[in-house]
């Protein structure tokens, strides 16, 4: 089986990869189609969905992934807690697996930063004093003192939306 990951992340790459071990799981970067920094869950899940949608477009995939990460209750601004989401999306163009990955609530310090418009990635960059953040432990491993990595946040969201594809039960 050949998977495509809509997304030039090789940590996307390998949370797919784990979830199908024996596939040739490929990163395509191809875009979202939603903001750099999506907000809400029903963006990030869009932003998920889209990917699927234009890795599987690109030809010769038998399944394509779509995962995005994104920012919840950053957009409502009334005290509401904020959080890192992650969806993820599964189409082999008959069926299609929506999945989402833990909620991480962000700390207020970072959760400020986000709400005045700055993008979670180079805020972590910049708290951790470190680049590419996104590319390596995450968001997730920096919030869980590394108890959980970003690939295993992002392997969550690819095995709940793996399920019709992975159970008979569907």
């Amino acid at each position: 089986m050949r998977i495509g990951v809509g997304s030039g992340n090789p940590v996307k790459r390998d949370a797919t990869a784990r979830v199908f071990p024996d596939a040739t799981v490929e990163a395509e970067p191809v875009p979202s189609g939603v903001s750099e920094q999506p907000t809400g869950r029903e963006e990030t899940r869009r932003g998920a969905e889209n990917r699927a949608a234009a890795v599987l477009d690109a030809g010769g995939y038998d399944l394509g992934v779509g995962i995005e990460g994104g920012v919840a209750g950053v957009e409502e601004g009334d005290g509401e807690p904020a959080f890192l989401v992650m969806r993820a999306v599964i189409d082999d163009g008959d069926r299609r697996g929506i999945g989402a990955g833990p909620s991480l609530p962000l700390p207020d310090s970072i959760a400020e930063r986000v709400r005045a418009g700055e993008e979670l990635g180079p805020v972590m960059d910049d708290v951790l004093g470190e680049s590419d953040v996104a590319r390596k432990q995450g968001a997730a491993g920096a919030f869980t003192g590394g108890a959980m990595t970003r690939t295993d946040a992002l392997a969550s969201a690819v095995t709940a939306a793996a399920s019709p594809f992975l159970s008979d039960l569907y």
